[in-house]
């Protein structure tokens, strides 16, 4: 140190000042002005991504709480829409059986007023064959009975016995 202390130049070091001062003056017109504006651009860009990436994170939450909203949405309405199908499906079987039964009620009644109608036209039937069979057997009867006139007669008497007069 103290070599460069003996060695000192106050002529070398007045033009070094000299020189240092040229080329700050140099330097901050023609370099500091443009590095500073494009730190401050890219500082400025920077902000503006920095600004950009939280507009865009708050648009995603935004989004998807909407998203979510609309879900819970879709959800409830899909809910809905299974309740009420099967809400009408029950009412819709329920209806159907009710129906079934009517239409089994109905035809159940309708054949019993069919045998009804066929055993009283049977019946009828039966009736007038008996009252044929019975007419044809009381003239076969009668005729081989009164063939004979004191027969005739004679029942005819027996008749007026029970006939009373008033």
């Amino acid at each position: 140190m103290d070599a460069l202390i003996n060695q000192f130049s106050y002529g070398l070091f007045f033009w070094q000042i000299i020189i240092l001062l040229i080329v700050i003056f140099i330097l901050g017109k023609f370099a500091w002005k443009p590095i500073i504006n494009a730190l401050e651009e890219r500082e400025k860009g920077i902000s503006d991504a920095l600004a950009s990436a939280e507009k865009a994170k708050l648009e995603m939450a935004r989004l998807t709480n909407e998203n979510e909203q609309l879900l819970k949405e879709a959800r409830a309405e899909r809910d809905e829409i299974l309740k009420e199908a099967k809400e009408l499906k029950d009412k819709i079987v329920s209806e159907a059986k009710h129906e079934a039964q009517e239409s089994a009620k109905k035809i159940l009644e309708q054949a019993k007023r069919e045998i009804e109608e066929q055993k009283n036209l049977a019946l009828a039937e039966v009736k007038n064959q008996v009252s044929s069979l019975s007419l044809d057997i009381a003239r076969k009867v009668l005729t081989k009975e009164f063939q004979d006139q004191g027969k005739q007669e004679a029942f005819v008497a027996d008749l007026l016995k029970d006939v009373k007069l008033n």
